[in-house]
């Protein structure tokens, strides 16, 4: 069954407006997107905020009244002031959604030797190292800068007999990454109980046995000092959690921050200069990844 969706473009201030007035007039769903290429990084705690060019759709039944539902925005739109929403009613042909979503993701490799598969993809090479992960509620699945500079560094070092933290671990990539690279155990941290249940069920789905990895949520029990220390955050909790992660990492031991764009790089690297030397930031789309090994 076909379906019909009603777009409006606006401004954040008046989002609100037009998603009451589309779901008023039966809108299933209501969706908001960026209009333009406007990013919007690292918000503040408990806002959500939204575009400056902002695009409000309305989903709707086939049979909907497009006849009574047009006036209804317009008019809406004329109480706001909003002289150019640009209304678009389109036809929204019905497909298999999920195996449309499934086709989207592919295997991907990082480094020399590691690829994340989706469960429903072949491997590509059976004797590499294969991190199978499905997208999921909790971040992590490859395809994000920051995600993919973790991924190559890992591979680029040693993790044999490892102890590697994973902190801020999310689906649990890194973690198991590492734990597939040679790294004896690895300890997944995380504010979320949605983040802890999907690293357990990834390390389960890689065949990782219990007894290799743990998943805390803070506050944590233990002196926990670990060899490689792998946070990909944001970069305000980096720079402010710096005292907690500089003692996750042993003397000697190598750190991977990530999260960070590159204009707030100064600032991680000022939080963690006194008790790590600085051995490289990398740059990819805008990010970096800093890595360091504490003194």
């Amino acid at each position: 069954m076909p379906w019909l969706q009603i777009r409006v473009q606006t401004t954040p201030d008046y989002v609100p407006a037009f998603e009451d007035t589309l779901l008023e007039c039966g809108a299933l769903v209501v969706t908001f997107e960026d209009v333009h290429d406007d990013p919007v990084y690292e918000p503040e705690l408990n806002t959500t905020p939204l575009w400056n060019h902002t695009r409000v759709t309305g989903l709707f039944e086939a049979d909907a009244d497009i006849e009574h539902i047009r006036p209804v925005v317009e008019h809406k739109a004329t109480q706001l002031g909003q002289s150019d929403i640009n209304l678009k009613i389109e036809i929204l042909e019905d497909k298999d959604w999920i195996r449309e979503w499934m086709d989207s993701y592919h295997p991907i490799q990082f480094g020399k030797r590691l690829w994340v598969c989706p469960s429903w993809r072949e491997v590509p090479d059976a004797n590499a190292v294969n991190l199978m992960l499905d997208p999921g509620l909790a971040f992590g699945t490859g395809t994000h800068p920051t995600t993919a500079l973790c991924l190559e560094w890992l591979d680029s070092v040693d993790c044999k007999n490892k102890t590697v933290v994973d902190y801020g671990c999310g689906s649990g990539i890194l973690g198991i990454a590492a734990l597939l690279l040679g790294a004896s155990n690895m300890i997944g941290i995380d504010i979320d109980p949605q983040a802890v249940e999907a690293t357990q069920a990834n390390a389960e789905r890689n065949g990782i046995e219990a007894s290799r990895y743990e998943v805390k949520l803070p506050p944590y029990e233990g002196d926990i000092k670990a060899d490689i220390v792998v946070a990909n955050i944001l970069a305000g909790p980096l720079a402010e959690l710096a005292p907690v992660i500089t003692a996750l990492v042993k003397p000697n031991g190598q750190l991977a921050l990530s999260g960070i764009l590159a204009n707030q790089a100064h600032n991680v690297i000022d939080a963690y200069r006194e008790a790590f030397h600085i051995d490289s930031v990398t740059e990819k789309e805008e990010w970096v990844r800093i890595v360091a090994t504490k003194r």
